[in-house]
């Protein structure tokens, strides 16, 4: 991760934004979620945002401004579909935002996390590919239908911007409202 964040910041500078995207969605049961698993979630889903914030949150804070912007999930709030680890990484990326916030929103430095619902993606793929699951899903919302990827334009360009200068170590819920029904 350092070696790719250095990479990036050698062709295109030192970032004011910084948007953690990656992940991995590993569900084994509980009672067999081993210790390669946990550490593999752990490493995408929630060491590479700290590494990532570590290498360039400080100098955000340097230039008196940035954004550490993180997707996090419903599973950081609440345990269904077999939570396991991912549902732990994706909780201790909303605590680290809120972290980061702390260290560095004084010195014009946000920190939080998007937390989408159910959104047909590839990290999604053993739940899409059940169309019951998928219905009851879209069901369990307010606006009748699962997220796309394009639903989290709008929240991501609003954080990082300077109107969200007041807004830091918050959780913006984009669901449908699926996590208020």
């Amino acid at each position: 991760m350092a070696r790719a964040a250095e990479d990036a910041a050698a062709v295109f500078g030192e970032p004011d934004i910084v948007v953690s995207a990656a992940g991995v969605n590993l569900r084994p049961p509980m009672d067999d979620l081993d210790g390669g698993v946990w550490d593999a979630t752990m490493a995408v889903n929630l060491d590479a945002p700290f590494l990532l914030g570590q290498r360039f949150g400080p100098g955000m804070a340097g230039r008196g401004f940035g954004r550490l912007i993180h997707i996090a999930s419903q599973q950081a709030f609440r345990a269904f579909v077999g939570s396991g680890a991912y549902g732990v990484s994706k909780a201790g990326l909303v605590a680290l935002a809120r972290s980061q916030a702390e260290a560095w929103s004084g010195r014009g430095v946000t920190a939080n996390t998007l937390v989408p619902g159910f959104v047909m993606t590839p990290l999604n793929e053993r739940l899409s590919s059940d169309p019951e699951r998928v219905r009851a899903l879209a069901a369990r919302t307010m606006t009748g239908r699962n997220g796309l990827a394009e639903d989290f334009a709008g929240a991501a360009v609003f954080l990082a911007s300077p109107s969200a200068s007041q807004v830091t170590g918050q959780s913006l819920f984009v669901d449908g409202g699926f996590s208020a029904h």
